[in-house]
């Protein structure tokens, strides 16, 4: 009797997970990393970090993985995995005929996870972000009702699953791919130029600092960075949301999505903004250096920003290594780990060991406030103009 009264139960239970699962983020660098499980050749499962990467059009996997998995390795590529586990509820990359493989730790320096979720996979499902609380969910199209807030109509490439939403910016209207997988909002080198040219009071910066040092790459220690008074994503405005210019395209990134739920309908072409969130948060209170994760785990120094016209770390200079910060080793870390040491509160005050030439040395860097929109000035009166 007992048996007969739970068994139905367990069967509705499995249904739905078959078509739902929400499971728990970590929101490393503003990305988003989860946990999935992979089959086993001895029927087993293996637990595996991977990230969530709507903005990746190929699928990464390190070749550790690859083997574990028993999946044969050719020319730097393999064959997907025929099934990814995520929560309860069982997804298959049939979109994706290769997977990219690297020989490092993880798909990227910097990062832990050992698989991507690119958008060719993600594509065939309904999706929500909810950054405010932390969760990912995925499931069948149609199988949920989880959707809220504003819609915004998207343009989804049919090839890649790439997402483009409309944005305004000072009045002109363009569209920037959504990106889960970028830590910050970038535009076009020539759209942050004009912008910095035209409102020379709004702040800006000059290298990438924070979440918008997101690969140390040389482009990105001399980028521009420009706090924004207003962006509108369709019919959803944001203030003060800062920008990084970049040679690539434009991207929405983590940093203009933090107070939100991200409702993602691929079959509908919407994208739903459902802020929860109505602080926001400090986003640029760190140390101003700009540094690259190596594929040996270390991090390089590739700039040092300045603050009020002054080096804002001063005796460090590119090509030094980051060996420790209050006494935590930075090798082994990755980019959320190391960048949520070296922030703060402004004036506060980190002791950081590098190396320059096998050699150590210790320097004492300030929290600064970058980028501080209260900072913004009236832009200059026009010849004439009265009080």
């Amino acid at each position: 009797m007992k048996l007969a009264a739970t068994f139905p139960i367990v069967i509705l239970a499995s249904a739905f997970a078959q078509t739902t699962a929400t499971v728990p983020v970590t929101l490393d660098h503003n990305r988003i990393i989860i946990d999935v499980r992979f089959p086993m050749p001895d029927g087993t499962t293996t637990r595996v970090r991977a990230w969530v990467d709507n903005g990746a059009t190929k699928m990464t996997m390190t070749d550790h993985l690859a083997k574990k998995l028993g999946l044969p390795i050719a020319n730097a590529t393999a064959t997907p995995p025929a099934e990814i586990h995520i929560g309860a509820m069982i997804i298959h990359p049939t979109e994706v005929k290769q997977a990219r493989v690297v020989t490092t730790e993880s798909v990227a320096p910097g990062l832990s996870p050992e698989i991507t979720i690119p958008a060719p996979v993600l594509r065939d499902y309904d999706l929500l972000v909810d950054y405010p609380n932390r969760e990912f969910t995925i499931a069948s199209p149609g199988s949920t009702t989880f959707f809220k807030g504003t819609s915004v109509k998207a343009a989804i490439n049919s090839e890649s699953g790439q997402i483009q939403v409309p944005i305004e910016i000072d009045g002109e209207k363009q569209n920037l791919t959504l990106d889960l997988g970028s830590s910050f909002t970038l535009l076009s080198f020539e759209g942050v130029s004009k912008l910095q040219k035209k409102h020379p009071q709004w702040p800006h910066m000059t290298g990438a600092v924070g979440t918008a040092d997101q690969w140390g790459t040389e482009d990105e220690a001399t980028a521009t960075l420009l706090r924004l008074p207003r962006l509108q994503i369709g019919g959803v405005s944001e203030r003060d949301i800062a920008v990084s210019s970049s040679k690539g395209a434009g991207a929405l990134g983590g940093n203009a999505l933090l107070a939100y739920r991200i409702g993602i309908d691929y079959a509908h072409s919407t994208v739903y903004f459902d802020r929860t969130v109505t602080a926001q948060a400090p986003d640029m209170d760190v140390v101003g250096l700009t540094l690259r994760p190596e594929d040996d785990e270390k991090f390089t120094v590739v700039g040092v920003s300045e603050f009020q016209g002054k080096p804002a770390v001063p005796g460090v200079k590119s090509g030094d290594l980051l060996v420790k910060i209050d006494g935590i080793d930075a090798p082994g870390g990755t980019m959320g780990q190391v960048w949520s040491l070296l922030g703060g509160a402004p004036g506060d005050v980190r002791e950081l060991i590098l190396s320059r030439d096998g050699k150590q040395f210790t320097v004492k860097a300030t929290v600064h406030r970058f980028l501080d929109a209260s900072k913004r000035s009236s832009p200059p009166m026009k010849r004439g103009s009265k009080k």
